[in-house]
């Protein structure tokens, strides 16, 4: 170093997913949690690569956002259950994605989700942040609604399967009333969240999922094939049960002596077809 210039201390760069703690080290709070999440996923992936051909966008389920530097770093983060964002690599460098850090992308989440296991309480707290030190942790509804603000946030009361939407407006938390169908709109998506009542991974219960605009429940890829097998199904039987119908037809034309042409002329069909049957 040249002498007579001092060293320039600056500051540490602000740290990276690579950098931050991937887990809060909490338990998962329900055994639904994590199968719900994928049913979300799931179903949702089409309509979201017909939204990013370039597959920019991340989905984030149980991952920290984290929006402020603090010591611990899991207190600057919230980590909501179920969370999606646009126009963002699913990939960073390469590297799988271990948490979402706000100050390094910008990009807010469109949607998150809370699957509360007690009476949404946690959820629904607005403390602020306190500006004594160390700063009091503000509550999650706080966080998403003034610094996150994330447009819809919605939280889905697991023991009475029941849902709470809220729609940012004019920088404040709105609630979203439900439409003819009892279902929330996000019209950003094009889609429709609401609960649904059945069985999914050996779980008979309520849950989050998508509708189309239109009403029209989204599938998953599980459902998608069984439905397909269905309908496999039920062709090969009405196929079955039109050549049974003609074998009888045939028959009964038999019995009052007529030929492989007239029996053709009369049921529409082919000498071939006919001779074919009657082999």
């Amino acid at each position: 170093m040249t002498q007579g210039i001092s060293r320039l201390d600056l500051p540490r760069a602000f740290p990276d997913h690579t950098q931050l703690p991937e887990s809060d080290g909490t338990f998962v709070k329900n055994f639904q949690e994590h199968p719900q999440s994928i049913f979300l996923t799931d179903s949702l992936t089409p309509i979201l690569q017909q939204r990013h051909p370039d597959g920019y966008y991340a989905i984030g389920q149980d991952c920290g956002i984290y929006w402020r530097e603090t010591d611990p770093p899991e207190q600057g983060a919230e980590a909501p259950d179920w969370f999606y964002v646009p126009n963002v690599p699913p990939l960073l460098n390469g590297q799988i994605r271990r948490s979402y850090v706000l100050w390094r992308e910008f990009i807010t989440p469109l949607i998150a989700l809370e699957f509360a296991s007690g009476d949404g309480s946690v959820e629904r707290d607005r403390t602020p942040l306190a500006q004594n030190n160390p700063p009091t942790r503000p509550g999650k509804f706080w966080v998403y609604e003034n610094i996150l603000r994330i447009p819809y946030y919605g939280i889905f009361l697991v023991v009475t399967g029941t849902l709470e939407m809220y729609h940012l407006v004019n920088g404040f938390y709105e609630p979203l009333p439900p439409n003819e169908r009892g279902h929330y709109p996000v019209n950003p998506l094009g889609v429709e969240l609401g609960v649904w009542e059945g069985n999914y991974q050996n779980q008979a219960q309520r849950w989050l999922r998508w509708w189309d605009r239109d009403g029209n429940l989204l599938l998953t890829g599980r459902e998608e094939a069984e439905q397909e097998r269905q309908r496999t199904q039920q062709a090969e039987q009405r196929a079955q049960e039109s050549e049974q119908a003609r074998l009888n037809a045939i028959a009964q034309l038999q019995k009052f002596g007529l030929n492989a042409q007239q029996i053709a002329q009369a049921l529409n069909l082919s000498i071939e077809q006919v001779q074919n049957i009657m082999q």
